[in-house]
């Protein structure tokens, strides 16, 4: 029968082995976590340029809607004054 030491240390290396291996796996899965982490950051980023552009395209299109509605109220105001 052998020794304990002699069947502890084939042990230890085979429960080193299965650990890197496995420390391998959970990295490449990280890493595949970080790219799709990326990837939608990246999306929510796109996301966020879009709601600000549309509000200030809203604001635009509102304010030139009172401008034209202030001027068009101006006109009435005159046209009123002058009967």
């Amino acid at each position: 029968m052998a020794e304990p030491v002699d069947m502890i240390v084939p042990l230890l290396r085979e429960m080193r082995a299965d650990i890197l291996a496995r420390l391998d796996q959970h990295s490449t899965r990280f890493d595949l976590v970080d790219r799709r982490l990326t990837k939608i950051e990246g999306h929510i980023e796109s996301f966020r340029h879009a709601l600000t552009a549309d509000t200030l395209m809203s604001k635009l299109v509102t304010g030139e809607f009172e401008e034209r509605n202030e001027a068009l109220e101006a006109k009435v105001r005159e046209l009123e004054s002058h009967k």
